[in-house]
């Protein structure tokens, strides 16, 4: 079955743009507990509440702040946090290629198939093969309902997949660790230790296959499920639907001559750069400390499935 088309835009990587659409390449397994109100079987929300009176308020009396040390918060007006917002340009821009062995697998959190639409399936192929075969991954930034994400560009099979990946501050440093040091004489185990973790190993060892593996809480609560459908216990609950992403997005052209003048293009700005005296940097302002990061609340399971 088909699946719905979350996001339309183009791959941008010098001058070539490739027309496509961005498709789920995970699901989420776990059992979704959405709150009803048992009377009407209405959805129920988190109201807005002051958590030191516990009174409900207006919205109009809602503003937004930033915590940057406990207890002190630096309020932003809706125009100044909409200036901030990046620009949506419907592109996922490739910043440079990398080889993929360069990018650890904790910095990868969400994955897309990436589907050429407009006549875009014959430059779509050429990236993705010329990855394929030059072991590299492209890194872009794209911008997806208003919020900008670091992804990796990655061959697979038939496909490319766009793999939103987590910024470099997001992931924490294996400093903070008491971890012992590869080849450190004082953590080497004996010859016999190594053999017999390597037979484990290989008794252990096997194909791997997604399929032999399953959440077996999820299957044993939606097997209740199936059982209270079939005696007929269930509820209408109403849900609100979701609107269908609008795009239209430029046909490929003249795929010869966009790469050429794209290496043209950077010909011609590392020899401009090479002819210029290297600019000092300036010195980077760093604040006294973070703004502490919040999590946001949770408005309904079907709501936080989006990207």
């Amino acid at each position: 079955m088909a699946t719905r088309t979350l996001w339309k835009g183009a791959i941008s990587f010098g001058l070539v743009h490739i027309p496509v659409g961005l498709h789920t390449a995970a699901t989420e397994s776990g059992v979704d507990f959405d709150w009803l109100d048992k009377r009407s079987m209405d959805p129920v929300g988190y109201k807005r509440i002051n958590k030191r009176t516990g009174k409900e308020i207006d919205r109009e009396n809602i503003v937004k702040g930033v915590q940057y040390e406990k207890g002190e918060y630096v309020i932003l007006s809706q125009g100044e946090i909409e200036q901030a917002y990046p620009r949506t340009t419907q592109t996922i821009e490739i910043q440079m290629f990398v080889e993929a062995a360069q990018v650890s697998f904790v910095y990868l959190e969400r994955p897309y198939y990436i589907e050429p639409i407009n006549k875009g399936h014959k430059v779509y192929a050429l990236l993705r093969d010329t990855l394929a075969k030059s072991g590299r991954i492209g890194i872009a930034k794209v911008v997806i309902q208003t919020k900008q994400h670091l992804a990796a560009l990655i061959p697979a099979g038939d496909a490319l997949v766009l793999n939103l990946m987590r910024w470099g501050d997001e992931v924490r440093p294996l400093s903070d660790l008491d971890l012992p040091r590869a080849g450190a004489k004082g953590m080497a185990a004996s010859a016999s230790e190594q053999k017999m973790a390597r037979m484990l190993i290989e008794d252990m060892s096997g194909d791997w296959n997604p399929d032999d593996f399953k959440d077996e809480f999820r299957h044993a609560i939606m097997g209740l499920v199936d059982k209270k459908v079939k005696a007929g216990k269930t509820k209408t609950v109403i849900e609100p639907q979701e609107e269908t992403p609008r795009y239209e997005g430029d046909n490929v052209i003249d795929l010869t001559e966009l790469l050429q003048r794209s290496l043209k293009g950077k010909r011609g700005a590392s020899s401009k750069a090479a002819r210029k005296p290297a600019a000092k940097k300036a010195a980077r302002k760093t604040p006294a400390k973070r703004a502490s990061k919040k999590p946001a609340a949770k408005t309904g399971t079907r709501a936080r499935k989006a990207a």
